[in-house]
């Protein structure tokens, strides 16, 4: 069976790294046919369109999409690309690997952040030259749909339920609706869930991570509680993520452009690798997945490393290491 695997690199290293997740994936016996599309700054600069047409057709089309960076048009590219395969869960693991020098080794989280709404639905007004606003938007239906990806998640032997991260305390209509939504749907299926406040979260996750497996949470709270994670592992370099629709997904290194180090060919492409194997799992190719994800971890532990992790190594050197692991 031939996936089709719409490629967009996008912006800065993500010119450089999704190359690379696509190189690995190249390396493995599976039929991909992969399609190449352009998004981000440098297009806009050129024809006046962050995300042209042709681009976000091809990721409604494809069956997963493989997407690299963009900078300051991200929000008009990556957030239309979501919808494009109707993406309601975002799946971003926070994981130390053997070898990083990281802040809490023991770190081993996976964040499920809903995708579709909170505050970045989009309305916000400019209503005199003093007040702006930003409406918050929380539904039934994207929490229930939410909660019943992560009962199916966490089902099995490898987690014992998950944590709700909420603020209900403060905003009580939308992040109540929010946990209470969640936590119904939980005790339906027969998942144990406990809750916490998201501030609260922030700084027990630091003084000891082992308190948490998989937390569930609102758009805005996965979006800044995954990128402290990120700094208790070792970066964002480390950091994949998928985003999960019905019927087809996208799949991001959480980082962004890194300008200060793009077309220098140092960018650590382990993030964009580590997504791809997210990818593999995906289309149902768990056990090569699994051998990506040793293989990266193996490079990881024993080099080559690039700059960020202390070493030398540019990303074509990483890239062919992790391929002759596998």
């Amino acid at each position: 069976m031939t996936h089709e695997i719409a490629v967009i690199p996008g912006d800065g290293i993500g010119q450089e790294v999704t190359p690379a997740a696509v190189e690995v994936l190249e390396s493995l016996d599976i039929d991909f046919e992969f399609a190449e599309a352009e998004a981000g700054d440098a297009v806009k600069a050129e024809t006046g369109e962050a995300l042209p047409q042709e681009t976000y057709d091809l990721a409604a089309s494809a069956d997963a999409t493989l997407f690299g960076a963009a900078g300051d048009t991200a929000a008009d590219v990556i957030l239309p690309l979501r919808g494009a395969v109707d993406s309601f869960v975002n799946v971003r693991p926070a994981k130390a690997y053997p070898g990083v020098d990281a802040v809490r080794p023991e770190t081993d989280l996976v964040f499920l952040r809903e995708n579709t709404e909170g505050v970045y639905a989009g309305h916000e007004d400019r209503l005199t030259q003093d007040v702006s606003t930003l409406t918050r938007v929380v539904t039934e239906s994207a929490s229930e749909r939410l909660a019943e990806f992560a009962c199916d998640y966490v089902s099995g032997d490898e987690h014992d339920g998950f944590t709700v991260a909420h603020k209900a305390n403060v905003m009580r209509e939308t992040d109540g609706l929010f946990r209470d939504t969640v936590r119904d749907v939980a005790d339906e299926n027969g998942v144990e869930t406990d809750e916490v406040l998201m501030d609260a979260f922030a700084t027990r996750v630091c003084l000891d991570p082992t308190q948490f497996d998989v937390v569930v949470c609102p758009n805005l709270a996965g979006d800044v509680l995954s990128d402290l994670a990120a700094g208790l592992v070792g970066g964002l370099g480390l950091l994949p993520s998928a985003n999960i629709g019905p019927e087809r997904a996208l799949f991001e290194p959480v980082h962004g452009t890194a300008p200060d180090i793009a077309g220098e060919g140092v960018a650590n492409p382990a993030a964009t690798i580590v997504s791809a194997a997210m990818l593999l799992e995906y289309l149902g190719y768990d056990d090569q997945a699994a051998a990506v994800n040793e293989a990266v971890e193996a490079t990881l532990a024993d080099g080559p490393r690039t700059p960020d992790l202390g070493g030398g190594a540019s990303t074509e050197d990483v890239t062919e290491a992790i391929i002759d692991r596998l």
